[in-house]
């Protein structure tokens, strides 16, 4: 394993870029739209950059285990914050990142006069999610989750009207009681252990005297509460559909990461602190995880199929894939997980581009008279993805035609991105979602018991039904003949589309090397003892002279006397 840097600058860059540039912004107050829209554009690509650096980082060629550690103020281990990022953080990190700069372009048509703040709020939404995945604090995850949570809240509501102001408030709702239960868990974690390090509660969950075992586990199942409410499980995923529905698309768009947040909480508290090497806590709360899974995955298969709007269908197809991903954690196998995690890599872009889509796809069926207009007053130009009215047909002396109508560019361009799209969700080959299941699939052979089986037929009933409800869709709007014209799409809206498609497509080329990423992953997230060394191991520098904090000897971070 390479040794973990302290003062890695790369890890903490991510979190505080977005954090100066809403600030700036805030400085810069609502008069200089424009301007915003450049820095955060600008700020959004550079902190995307900035993560795939630390991915390419991270994935050192020939080496097992590679940790980046930034110890914050030079404080050791546990006394201090460390941002940690390894294979799976950094590649949340990128996902985060390519989300981001998807919807923010898309907003830059229209959704971004919708309401005040919305350049700062996405940078905010981006800096709790950037801190999310690479924070190593039991608190500091509350704290980040807490910064993400009310920067979604403002993009809820961002644009304003009844049915946002309704769910959104049912939103908050359940997720201030969600962090209210994230509270009491980590509070009962830290009376059980002493330490909010996730490196240290993972080392010294086995010296947990047998009389408090029960108050750790009924601390560590309440914080599991607030993680799986958060990623929408059955029946804690009520409030997901009605809010993604209601919320404009760029946030919709936004928001399909949101919920793989508490699925990475999850993955990232369980194989670190429940391994089977954890003695009378090994695998605790498996079971759970696994049935409550199948029921989301069942749930949300259902929904989907019996969903007649396309906004209605992807909020249950984003429940669908929480439950796949948290069925498959629930195994301790790091094969399965392989799998999962590239499952979620794919149906997190699929999820994004079609929230995208949702919005271009109801304007398509609209009739217009006239070229739309936008809130800034500026009419569609016309290049590339702007269609010209249809030409007439060419009839021969018998009044029949001799070539049919040529299909207008932008219905082509959603036609095909929605087509690929939705084999991704329905796990289609030859797309990167069918790469996914079947690898999932596979390991699932390997188990063979009850659990394992009914995962194995979900998987395959919730791919027929959603391959079912997608084709619905797409007859419904490509192929019924309705008085609509042709849509007009602008060049800035189309982009992002386009976008998540070329990394879709891009993950089926690169199919080999994801999958090879994705099992590193794994086999890495089973060894939690990696991370622990790794964190632990972070010796704070000596300052100038040999003055400030000596560095302690590796045994004696890990709690040896």
């Amino acid at each position: 394993m390479t040794p973990a840097n302290p003062a890695d600058p790369l890890v903490v860059a991510p979190v505080l870029l977005p954090l100066g540039t809403a600030a700036l912004m805030l400085l810069m107050g609502e008069k200089r739209r424009r301007l915003k829209a450049a820095l955060n554009v600008g700020s959004a690509l550079l902190g995307l950059l900035l993560a795939i650096a630390l991915l390419r980082q991270v994935d050192a060629s020939g080496t097992p285990a590679t940790f980046a550690v930034h110890l914050t103020a030079n404080w050791p281990v546990p006394y201090g914050i460390a941002l940690v990022a390894d294979r799976l953080s950094a590649l949340m990190a990128v996902l985060a990142g390519i989300v981001g700069v998807a919807s923010l372009l898309y907003a830059l048509a229209r959704w971004q006069h919708g309401g005040v703040y919305y350049h700062g709020l996405l940078q905010l939404q981006l800096m709790g999610l950037y801190g999310a995945f690479l924070t190593a604090d039991l608190f500091n995850l509350f704290v980040f989750f807490e910064v993400l949570l009310a920067a979604s809240y403002g993009l809820l509501l961002h644009g304003g009207g009844t049915a946002r102001v309704r769910t959104g408030l049912h939103y908050i709702a359940i997720n201030l009681l969600a962090s209210l239960l994230f509270l009491i868990g980590v509070a009962v974690l830290y009376g059980v252990t002493g330490t909010l390090n996730m490196a240290d509660i993972a080392l010294k969950l086995t010296q947990v005297p047998a009389s408090d075992r029960g108050l750790l586990h009924a601390g560590a199942a309440i914080l599991a509460m607030a993680f799986l409410a958060k990623a929408a499980i059955w029946p804690l995923g009520f409030w997901l559909q009605p809010a993604y529905a209601a919320a404009s698309a760029p946030a919709a768009a936004l928001f399909v990461i949101l919920t793989k947040v508490g699925v990475y909480a999850l993955l990232r508290l369980w194989t670190l602190c429940f391994p089977p090497e954890a003695g009378a806590s090994a695998g605790f709360g498996g079971h759970a995880l696994v049935w409550g899974g199948l029921a989301t995955l069942g749930f949300g298969a259902v929904g989907l199929f019996a969903s007649q709007q396309l906004s209605r269908l992807m909020g249950y197809s984003v429940v669908a894939s929480s439950g796949t991903l948290v069925a498959a954690i629930g195994f301790g196998l790091p094969a399965l997980a392989a799998g999962a995690l590239f499952y979620l890599v794919t149906s997190t872009l699929a999820g994004c581009a079609l929230f995208l889509l949702v919005e271009l796809l109801e304007r398509s069926r609209e009739v217009e008279t006239g070229p739309p207009q936008f809130d800034d007053g500026v009419q569609a130009p016309g290049p590339f993805l702007d269609a010209e009215p249809a030409p007439s047909i060419n009839l021969d002396d018998e009044e029949q035609a001799l070539v049919g109508l040529a299909i207008p560019a932008a219905l082509a361009f959603l036609g095909v991105s929605f087509t690929l799209c939705a084999m991704v969700v329905a796990g289609l080959p030859p797309l990167g979602g069918f790469i996914a299941k079947l690898a999932m699939l596979q390991a699932l052979l390997q188990i063979g018991s009850a659990p394992a089986w009914m995962l194995f037929a979900l998987l395959i009933a919730s791919g027929l039904l959603a391959a079912i409800a997608m084709m619905r869709v797409g007859i419904r709007h490509f192929w019924t003949a309705t008085a609509a014209l042709p849509p007009r799409l602008r060049v800035v809206e189309s982009l992002p589309v386009a976008a998540l498609v070329a990394a879709l497509l891009a993950l089926v080329v690169n199919g080999n090397a994801v999958l090879r990423y994705t099992t590193q992953t794994a086999a890495t997230l089973h060894e939690p003892q990696l991370y622990i060394d790794a964190v632990l191991g972070a010796l704070a520098r000596p300052t100038g002279g040999g003055a400030g904090i000596a560095p302690r000897p590796i045994a004696d971070a890990r709690g040896s006397p």
